[in-house]
């Protein structure tokens, strides 16, 4: 695995998030009161961007159609068979990459 830096550590402020690409792939890395998790940006019901909802804890909320997602595990609160793909975060000196 790779890992791509994404951000850094200011740039993705406590309670937030940011959308990203690395290595063509769409990403939201969160920042979950200083623990920072990533998901796949777009929603696995209707394709929404996730980076661009709420974030609230630890949920994202899908700005489409509602969809909460636990960013840490991926697991829907809605329909437990739906997850949307996490990624392992590493955050080092300042800046938070991504491995894939």
């Amino acid at each position: 695995m790779a890992s791509v830096k994404v951000a850094q550590v200011d740039e993705v402020k406590a309670g937030g998030c940011k959308v990203v690409t690395a290595n063509d792939r769409d990403l939201a890395p969160y920042n979950v009161a200083g623990a920072f998790h990533a998901t796949d940006n777009t929603c696995p019901h209707k394709g929404g961007p996730l980076g661009e909802g709420d974030l609230d804890g630890a949920h994202i909320t899908c700005p489409r159609h509602g969809w909460q997602f636990d960013v840490a595990t991926g697991q829907c609160k809605h329909d437990p068979a739906a997850r949307v793909e996490t990624v392992k975060v590493v955050v080092q000196d300042g800046d938070v990459s991504v491995e894939l």
